[in-house]
């Protein structure tokens, strides 16, 4: 991929790899989305998506630029990134990959969204990044951390395809609208961690410190005794043994009328990396860290520093599968 300038230069080279995905049912579709290619090897290709585009499909019809289908079978995808993974046969020549950033864009680059919203196959959507290192929470009640911001217009439909910079690019993988002008995507990091294992074994297993956490703010900060709002609260211990050493809140006080939990420890730091959010944290224990591994947890407890050891579990699966527009 060339090194682009405008617009139409990079929708004329990204747009053969970019791909229409129709979810079969009962005769009739009644799902769709966008991807775009990963990889090819001798004609087989992969095909990166979301998981919410797929949900429990084993197999979906692909539609590509030129209009040539084929059938891609569906070999992993895991629920808390919203990733999917499609391996197509006999893939048309110019449909080639695209190339993954290996860090997420700064803010106020210019991108572009492709994909086909609401059914408008061949779409290009141009903006700006918003905000990087975002934390976006989904229907299921979890959050997807280090997402990309992005005023491109994200629309139904243009979910699983590329966000991409002028340089085509890939910087995330567009997932959702949040709002007028606020749009989500996937980040290149998170796709360069979790794609090369659903090709390879089918699932990502993410790392699980079993533990609930809220960000400390001046309220949790005064209830708690802390000089000045820093890193995480354990709110709760009670997901499973292998949160370890670390202690949970005990009760709540009243600070200017609101009840606070008191009493758990402050979480300031994970293997000598300063945390000062959820969202920080969970960043970390995605890209960083892998399930039964040590992790040292330097936390505030009773006014004192000190650190613990803490063996990461596997999170399970959800118990609900994502549903977004």
């Amino acid at each position: 991929m060339t090194q682009n300038h405008t617009y139409e230069t990079l929708y004329r080279e990204t747009i053969p790899s970019v791909v229409s995905l129709y979810v079969l049912h009962g005769g009739r579709y009644n799902g769709s989305g966008s991807g775009f290619v990963y990889d090819v090897t001798d004609g087989t290709g992969h095909i990166v998506t979301n998981q919410h585009v797929v949900t429990t499909a084993e197999e979906v019809d692909i539609r590509f630029s030129e209009g040539d289908w084929r059938v891609g079978k569906v070999i992993g995808k895991d629920a808390y990134t919203d990733l999917a993974v499609v391996e197509v046969a006999d893939l048309p020549e110019y449909a080639k990959p695209l190339p993954i950033a290996h860090e997420n864009p700064r803010p106020g680059q210019p991108v572009a969204a492709l994909g086909n919203p609401m059914g408008l196959e061949g779409s290009i959507t141009a903006g700006l990044v918003s905000g990087a290192n975002r934390s976006m929470i989904t229907q299921d009640g979890f959050s997807i951390p280090d997402t990309v911001q992005t005023d491109a217009p994200i629309n139904p439909g243009n979910s699983g395809g590329p966000l991409v910079t002028l340089a085509g690019e890939v910087v995330g993988v567009n997932r959702a609208r949040g709002g007028d002008n606020i749009g989500f995507a996937i980040s290149a990091e998170i796709v360069n961690r979790v794609v090369p294992e659903l090709i390879t074994n089918g699932e990502y297993r993410h790392s699980y410190l079993k533990v609930r956490t809220i960000d400390v703010s001046p309220t949790i900060a005064e209830a708690n005794e802390l000089a000045h709002p820093e890193g995480v609260l354990v709110a709760d211990v009670s997901l499973g043994p292998a949160s370890g050493a670390l202690i949970g809140c005990h009760g709540t006080k009243e600070i200017r009328g609101q009840e606070v939990p008191v009493g758990g420890d402050i979480i300031v730091g994970v293997n000598g990396q300063p945390i000062s959010s959820h969202e920080q944290l969970m960043r970390y224990l995605i890209l960083e860290t892998r399930p039964d591994e040590p992790l040292a947890v330097e936390i505030i407890r009773d006014g004192e520093r000190l650190t613990e050891s803490i063996t990461l579990g596997t999170r399970p699966k959800p118990a609900r599968r994502i549903s977004v527009t």
